[in-house]
């Protein structure tokens, strides 16, 4: 077998000089391209999204030549797309897609365990004529599963330079420098006519796999008996669950424990700092506009980097595939995939890792239903609104038979409210406005491997970018308004206290409004100031009643119990439930969407299906009371 070094073969004399400037990374799913992009690109490479849709777009420049820019094309199986990923791939490579550059060159991944399967793809890359090196990666497996491949046939066979690397253990790569320094290497060789169909290609395929001398690696045992566990009919459900339970356990704990820890440091820098600035004024659009606002975001980074980091973890291990695999079965009955499954539990978090999550689905049908229901999902920013209200006007009697308390059942009630909406939504979704044609859940499983630690930092370090410097902009814009209409108007030089501000008088413009559900002003002025994040509302009432909402809580539920009735704390506990009050997830919802139309549309819907909620919710304990 040809192992490690995977020199660049083929006459160097007859490549003629070509300026590389952009070079595409092309191969299918699971074939290790993302690794190659990562060890080419080290940390010069950034993530947006293609011009006018959803899909993630990477770019870097290379390590030894920064004037190349790498571009890894989402993965593609065939020709033919089955997904607005592999569309986007494909009108790239084409030169159809805007604001993209056409690629000089393309550097064509194959996994080595799986040859004869992705060979396939050689023949229409081969079509579009451009500069191609083919990279057999993978190559320590096959070495030491005495799997084997003839490099030097499969380049005679496809007329192309062909190079054997590991993008795991960085061996072979010089037969990339060596393909951009001939200039990329010849053009792609036409096909003859007989290729251009897809049975074709494959019985192409399979005589050039066979030609090459190609033999797959041994099966690997571990392999087999971890998917004898995992795909279990009965152990792999627990497994998952038991999985999925450790994971966000984790996520929660940890990661409350990390945010805790920033707001204290964030506190104590407020603390020490404040007295530098002298202007009441300034002072406190400083700390309490943006300094608070810049805090309320950066709380959010622990659960959003422990979330992707087990994520991250879970799919190069290769569990992630056969989650989906476990999970689809009960996702499809509503209209969903089982790639859906990691991303609406994390939704019990926190809706914005979640809906960031959902960028392992493939399809953008389902990506888009799962972004939309996945606020839905109870999220633990409600649990302060639920467990004041609760507290305040929900008696703590036993039922069934001392089982369980009322108060219990009350907030079981509005987690499962959340899901039957989600689920009612998912349907109506993909019976209306979401095109009905499905796409095929196919997913290769790949073989269990140790996940890459460089590739882990890697994404975690981009993500933690992407949430500050995209969402986080938004949320201070917001936390910064809230301020202005909390202290405005100035008399005297004296900024207005809340029952004066221009938020207070929102207040009571709203109350007409909010009077059907059970509501009065100052739980009016508690929801405006909610959407920078769904438990500053606790701090709002605490302000507005005369309490601290920490260490006079007591006071302030005595308050509400004055204040409110029953069925308005109901009614606000349903509204809570299933409308879209975060900033931060209007913000993500509109950069994973790339567009303002998903958002409006679910703030909206959300809105009016919690209004319609809370007000039969409040109508009709009014009238059973």
């Amino acid at each position: 077998m040809e192992t490690g070094q995977a020199a660049l073969l083929g006459d160097a004399r007859a490549l003629k000089p070509h300026a590389v400037k952009t070079v595409a990374l092309v191969g299918p799913p699971n074939c290790g391209k993302s690794t190659l992009f990562n060890r080419l690109t080290g940390l010069r490479q950034k993530i947006a999204n293609y011009p006018g849709v959803t899909v993630e777009c990477r770019t870097g420049n290379l390590a030894k030549a920064k004037s190349v820019s790498l571009l890894d094309l989402p993965g593609v199986r065939c020709e033919s797309a089955n997904s607005e990923d592999e569309e986007v791939a494909w009108s790239a490579l084409r030169g159809k897609l805007p604001g993209v550059p056409t690629p000089d060159a393309i550097l064509l991944i194959f996994d080595g365990t799986n040859l004869s399967a992705h060979l396939p793809l050689a023949s229409a890359v081969l079509t579009l004529g451009l500069r191609t090196l083919v990279l057999v990666n993978m190559a320590d497996t096959l070495r030491d599963r005495s799997g084997f491949v003839d490099i030097h046939a499969l380049q005679d066979l496809l007329g192309l330079p062909v190079g054997l690397i590991s993008a795991t253990e960085g061996t072979g790569l010089n037969a990339i420098d060596k393909f951009l320094g001939a200039g990329g290497g010849r053009s792609a060789p036409a096909l003859p006519p007989i290729l251009q169909s897809a049975g074709h290609r494959r019985s192409w395929a399979r005589g050039i796999a066979e030609r090459a001398k190609y033999r797959a690696p041994r099966e690997s045992l571990w392999s087999k008996r971890l998917d004898s566990i995992f795909l279990h009919g009965v152990f792999g459900p627990l497994i998952l669950l038991v999985v999925t339970v450790c994971v966000f356990q984790c996520v929660f704990v940890v990661g409350e424990f990390l945010g805790n820890g920033i707001e204290a440091g964030l506190d104590s820098v407020e603390r020490l700092a404040r007295p530098w600035i002298a202007n009441p004024i300034l002072q406190s659009i400083v700390w309490e506009g943006l300094w608070k606002g810049t805090g309320s975001v950066v709380v959010f980074l622990p659960p959003i980097l422990l979330l992707f980091l087990f994520m991250g973890v879970m799919e190069d291990s290769g569990y992630l595939a056969r989650a989906a695999v476990i999970s689809d079965r009960v996702m499809a009955t509503i209209g969903l995939n089982g790639k859906s499954f990691i991303p609406l539990l994390a939704g019990y978090g926190c809706a914005v890792p979640a809906i960031m999550a959902a960028r392992v689905i493939g399809g953008t049908r389902d990506r888009l239903a799962t972004i939309f229901v996945i606020p839905f999902m109870t999220c633990s920013a409600r649990l302060p609104v639920y467990t004041l209200f609760i507290a305040a006007l929900i008696p703590a009697q036993p039922v069934l038979g001392g089982l369980i308390g009322l108060r219990a059942c009350v907030l079981l009630s509005l987690y499962a409210l959340g899901f039957l909406a989600a689920v009612a939504t998912a349907k109506l979704l993909n019976s209306t406005i979401l095109d009905r044609s499905t796409v095929p859940f196919v997913l290769e499983l790949p073989e269990y491997r140790l996940p890459s630690i460089k590739s882990l930092a890697m994404l975690l370090l981009e993500r933690a970018r992407i949430f500050l410097t995209q969402v986080g902009t938004v949320v201070l814009a917001v936390s910064v308004a809230i301020w202005v209409l909390t202290h405005l108007p100035i008399h005297a030089g004296h900024m207005a206290g809340l029952d004066a501000s221009y938020l207070a008088h929102a207040g009571h413009w709203s109350e007409p409004v909010l009077r059907p559900l059970g509501f009065n002003w100052k739980i009016g002025v508690g929801l405006l100031t909610s959407f920078v994040a769904r438990e500053v509302m606790v701090g709002t009432l605490g302000t507005i009643y005369g309490s601290a909402a920490g260490s006079h809580s007591m006071g302030l539920a005595a308050a509400l119990q004055r204040d409110m009735t029953l069925s308005g704390a109901m009614a606000l506990m349903v509204f809570f439930a299933l409308a879209m009050q975060c900033t931060s997830t209007f913000a993500t919802v509109k950069r994973e969407t790339n567009c303002w139309k998903w958002p409006t549309l679910q703030f909206l819907y959300m809105g009016g299906l919690a209004y319609a909620a809370a007000w039969a919710t409040n109508l009709c304990l009014t009238y059973f009371s």
